[in-house]
C-alpha cells in the first residue's frame, strides 16, 4: 500500500540507520560499551544509529524539535520527532534479536505519527492517525482474548535503581491470574507485540518517552487501549503505562492496584 507521506521519511530513516545497526549486530568485540547506570548501558552504534536518523530527518524537517535518547532535546519549533535509537541495547550487546530503531512525531502533545523497525528479523511496523497499524504489508489488530486467565502479558523487569517496591507484588497477581507473564527487553516492541495480538497486554512503569511513542500508537490505532496502571488517562507526560486489547483491561488494572 500507499505509505504517508511522514511515514515513508520515517522508513528512509530507519532502514539507512537499520544497516549501521545490523552491521554491529553480534560485534560485540567491536563496540565501545558505556555504563550509564547498573544495567543501563549504550554502545558505540547507539550513537551511530542516532546520528544517522538525525542526519536524514533533519534533511526532511530542519525546524522541527527533536527528543532523542543519547542526545536529549534538539530545540527547534512546532512540531517533535522522538527518536530511539536502539531500544533494547542490552539484547543488542547480548546477541538477542529483539532490538528496535523508534521514530516517532509529535503534534501538539499528541503522537501522530509513528515506526518501530527490527533490522535484524525486518519487522517494519508503522502506524499513523486514522490509517491503522501495519506491520510490512500486514494490517494489525489486537487479540480477541477476554479471559485473563488464557492471555500471555508483557512487561519490563525493573533492574539496578529503577526497582520499585510494589512491582514483586504485581508480578505475583499478574502471573497467577493469566497465562504467563513475558519479558522481551524492549518495550517498543512489547507494544507491538500488544497491536499484533502476539501478547494480550503489557505494563510497566519508569519509561520515557522514546520508549514507548510509536507503541502506543501502534496499540490505538489496532484497537486496543492505554492508560496509566490507575485507570487515569495516558498522556505524553506520563511514566507509567498499561496496554491491552481493551477486553482485559479493567481485570489488568485492578492486578496492579490490588496491593
Amino acid at each position: 500500500m500507499m505509505l504517508p507521506s511522514t511515514i515513508n521519511i520515517f522508513e528512509k530513516a530507519a532502514r539507512k540507520a537499520g544497516r549501521i545497526l545490523t552491521r554491529d549486530f553480534g560485534e560485540i568485540e567491536n563496540l565501545q560499551i558505556q555504563s550509564k547506570n547498573v544495567g543501563d548501558f549504550v554502545t558505540s552504534a547507539d550513537l551511530k544509529v542516532e546520528k544517522s536518523l538525525l542526519e536524514t530527518l533533519r534533511y526532511y524537517y530542519p525546524k522541527v524539535n527533536f527528543l532523542t535518547e543519547e542526545s536529549g532535546y534538539i530545540q527547534g519549533e512546532g512540531e517533535m520527532i522522538v527518536i530511539d535509537p536502539i531500544d533494547g541495547t542490552t539484547n543488542f550487546i547480548h546477541g538477542i534479536p529483539l532490538v528496535a530503531i523508534v521514530i516517532a512525531k509529535i503534534v501538539n502533545n499528541e503522537i501522530t505519527d509513528g515506526v518501530v523497525y527490527n533490522p535484524i528479523l525486518n519487522e517494519f511496523y508503522w502506524a499513523s492517525l486514522g490509517q491503522g497499524s501495519w506491520c510490512n504489508n500486514k494490517r494489525l489488530r489486537v487479540s480477541k482474548r477476554h479471559d485473563l486467565t488464557n492471555c500471555l502479558i508483557g512487561t519490563g523487569i525493573p533492574f539496578g535503581n529503577r526497582v520499585y517496591k510494589n512491582f514483586y507484588k504485581e508480578l505475583d497477581n499478574i502471573s497467577k491470574n493469566s497465562a504467563g507473564v513475558r519479558r522481551l527487553g524492549a518495550a517498543a516492541l512489547d507494544l507491538a507485540y500488544v497491536a499484533s495480538g502476539k501478547i494480550d497486554g503489557f505494563w510497566e512503569r519508569d519509561l520515557n518517552l522514546w520508549d514507548i511513542s510509536s507503541g502506543v500508537l501502534l496499540v490505538k490505532e489496532a484497537g486496543g487501549k492505554i492508560t496509566e496502571p490507575d485507570g487515569k488517562k495516558w498522556t505524553t507526560n506520563s511514566r507509567d503505562i498499561v496496554v491491552s486489547n481493551s477486553l482485559i483491561h479493567k481485570k489488568l488494572t485492578e492486578n496492579l492496584t490490588l496491593l
